[in-house]
């Protein structure tokens, strides 16, 4: 599997006397009969597979100041001790320097985040730990818990935590997928001074030596987090592949980064944006869009002069810019034929056929490289005008994409973008770059497919984000940043719209399925949408089962831009992403997966996955039979498919029961029979609607559909 650039740094700290390493070579020294024993390598495996990259601090780096810790989103500090009791990491006091606290506190204060692992009978190993945790209202409290009754492999000692339902509630779950846990020699908790919101994940028995008390805990401390727990065995190699506790540890790191992971991605700047030609640009094309009727004609009262003015400054700087892009020397050359024709033409209906057919970024597929656009086009979930637009796109081609794109999903005209510089056409939620939205005179060109990426995915952020507060989704780690770094949510579209695309014509397809210029009921469109996202989600499984982790996120992207955003946004005529969204919902609830009760949305995170998998079947099944199948009978068994979940409006000619169309060589009559609202939202679907409508109104925005 290809490697990613990590998004985040997790510190280790080695410097004071901790029992516990990432290298294997000091767990070899420290335990050279069983250096497992003394190994957090396998945890740091876990953290790096999941693009977190893993630094230890070593005695010989310094102390642990605010130097150190700039770099460190997440600090993890695991069971310091005296020599005498353990063997530990050499080099190092197991005391931190009150400056070294100080700069702990700054760090989680400011948005880092800190994992502290203590240890059973905390007092005795000669580390001031507890004065490091009382910065944040925490502490290890001096036991040794034993239960008798609940435990492991038959020692009191290995005992197995009671897991709070309160744990989970309305916030991050951090116990998502996490089956069990078992705390080896462990102490309890001093909770006293924690602050309010504190959670508690663990706790001992009530059959245990301190029953009830807790023994792992979560908190907040200004814009950072602290996670806390009175084990360290149950992350070390010999146990971190024991009940839930590899999900634990990935989900506690995760966590505690969240802040980090939230900040914004760092672009490089542009050239062509930071060219005085591009502003003159963007304003005379601006300007030129005022003067031009729907069809991209120079309106009756338009002044020929004032028109003749702008097109000469666009031409002007297009020339002017096209030496940071030199890849397009071809197509800009053309561009200001095309143009300098229309003018010279008497300002007709434009004609960009010439340099649509050299606009060539499929050819370009490099990170970072940009691309200046100047087309007279109507924009998709915009104005339907076909006037001139400027853009300036970025695409993002980093080396993984490029490996799978090679390896194993060969799409030679799938091309991410991202705006870097626009008309005010594109100030609207169009995120497509398509050749048929440009004028051309014939046919355009089938070249590429451009995806603006960066605003599918803030648009997930902002409105599937909004929707799992609504609904008080309980939320694991990872998908808590998914919705809140723009750089994972930006790399996760990628991958999906490279998958998605390609879908469209990989499989058992019935003959012509997806034609745009195809007459079919509204409910085909939302089967082979559908289709083509659970494709892509079932392909996310398999990359995340051979070792890409991050391909859960594309699961977890799919997952939630269908069940929550798909469905309210947009209007119900004929909407057929909505029903695609309706029908894996309802499929979902229905079979178990998904649960709506106390007005709270719980995702079994266990099973949901499965889940989506055995929609997937059923589509394919479905799609697998339509060879066999008139174009009439295949409508029919689709809308069936559909109405088995979500059931059809009252009224509808086309339902189960009451359909009896004959087969006849023009299905159009039976098309207008479709209503425009063949499937109504559900109570649950006009609920949200309405608390996100409030919400949209109370921040002074006005919802545009999507």
């Amino acid at each position: 599997m290809p490697a990613r650039e990590p998004v985040a740094r997790i510190l280790f700290d080695e410097s004071h006397g901790q029992a516990w390493t990432i290298r294997p070579e000091i767990a070899a020294q420290m335990q050279p009969s069983h250096p497992a024993d003394s190994s957090f390598a396998d945890a740091a495996a876990v953290l790096r597979a999941h693009d977190l990259q893993t630094v230890p601090h070593l005695p010989g780096d310094g102390p642990l100041d605010e130097r150190a810790l700039s770099t460190a989103d997440v600090l993890v500090i695991a069971h310091p001790s005296e020599d005498r009791w353990e063997r530990t990491v050499p080099g190092g006091s197991p005391c931190f320097t009150a400056a070294e606290i100080d700069a702990v506190a700054s760090h989680v204060q400011s948005g880092g985040g800190l994992v502290v692992l203590g240890e059973t009978e905390q007092d005795k190993y000669g580390t001031n730990l507890n004065e490091l945790l009382a910065r944040f209202g925490l502490g290890v409290a001096h036991d040794t818990v034993s239960d008798y009754t609940q435990h492991r492999k038959g020692n009191p000692h290995w005992i197995v935590a009671d897991l709070p339902r309160t744990a989970r509630g309305h916030d991050v779950d951090v116990l998502a997928r996490v089956e069990g846990l078992c705390f080896y020699r462990a102490g309890t908790l001093d909770l006293d001074a924690a602050p309010a919101g504190t959670r508690v994940l663990a706790t001992a028995s009530q059959t245990a030596s301190s029953p009830g008390a807790p023994l792992a805990a979560v908190t907040h401390h200004g814009a950072g987090r602290v996670a806390v727990l009175s084990d360290s065995d149950l992350f070390g190699d010999d146990c971190l592949g024991a009940l839930g506790h590899r999900d634990l540890w990935l989900n506690l790191v995760v966590w505690a980064a969240g802040p980090r992971l939230a900040r914004p991605l760092a672009e490089a700047p542009s050239a062509l944006a930071a060219d005085p030609a591009w502003p003159r640009l963007r304003d005379a094309t601006d300007a030129l869009r005022l003067l031009q009727q729907p069809d991209g004609t120079l309106a009756a009262d338009a002044g020929r002069n004032q028109a003749d003015g702008l097109v000469q400054t666009m031409l002007d700087a297009v020339a002017a810019l096209a030496v940071h892009v030199p890849h397009q020397q071809d197509h800009l050359d053309a561009v200001r034929a095309d143009l300098d024709a229309w003018r010279t033409g008497g300002f007709a209906t434009p004609d960009f056929t010439a340099s649509l057919e050299c606009f060539r970024p499929d050819r370009h597929r490099v990170d970072g490289i940009e691309h200046l656009v100047l087309f007279p086009m109507y924009k998709q979930n915009g104005s339907r005008d076909k006037v001139f637009e400027a853009l300036i796109v970025r695409v993002p081609w980093p080396a993984w994409l490029a490996d799978l794109e090679r390896t194993r999903y060969d799409n030679a005209k799938f091309v991410p973008v991202t705006l870097v510089g626009n008309t005010a056409g594109y100030d609207s939620d169009c995120a497509v770059l398509f050749p048929e939205t440009v004028t051309v005179s014939g046919a355009p060109a089938n070249h590429f497919g451009g995806i603006f990426c960066d605003r599918e995915s803030a648009r997930f952020r902002e409105q599937v984000g909004a929707a799992a507060r609504v609904l008080g989704v309980n939320l694991p780690p990872d998908a808590e940043a998914l919705l809140t770094s723009e750089s994972l949510s930006r790399d996760a579209f990628v991958l999906w719209d490279l998958v998605h695309d390609r879908a469209h014509s990989h499989g058992d397809l019935p003959f012509d399925p997806f034609m745009i210029r195809q007459r079919a009921p509204f409910w085909m469109y939302a089967l082979e949408e559908l289709r083509c996202d659970l494709t892509a989600f079932t392909e996310a499984v398999a990359l995340e089962r051979e070792g890409f982790a991050f391909a859960r996120h594309v699961q977890t992207a799919i997952l939630f831009d269908r069940l929550f955003r798909f469905p309210v946004t947009g209007p119900r005529v004929r909407n057929y992403d909505g029903l695609g969204g309706q029908l894996l919902f309802a499929f979902l609830h229905k079979t178990g997966r998904i649960h709506w009760t106390d007005n709270q949305l719980t995702i079994d995170w266990d099973r949901v996955a499965d889940g989506v998998l055995e929609l997937r079947t059923k589509v394919e099944e479905l799609y697998r039979d339509s060879i066999d199948r008139s174009r009439l009978a295949h409508w029919a068994a689709a809308h069936d498919l559909v109405a088995a979940y979500v059931p059809s409006a009252s009224g509808s000619r086309w339902a189960g029961a009451v359909r009896g169309y004959p087969e006849v060589e023009d299905l159009r009559p039976f098309i207008d029979e479709v209503l425009e609202d063949e499937f109504p939202l559900s109570m649950f679907y006009l609920a949200l609607q309405r608390r996100l409508a409030a919400l949209e109104a109370d921040a002074g925005r006005v919802p545009v559909p999507a």
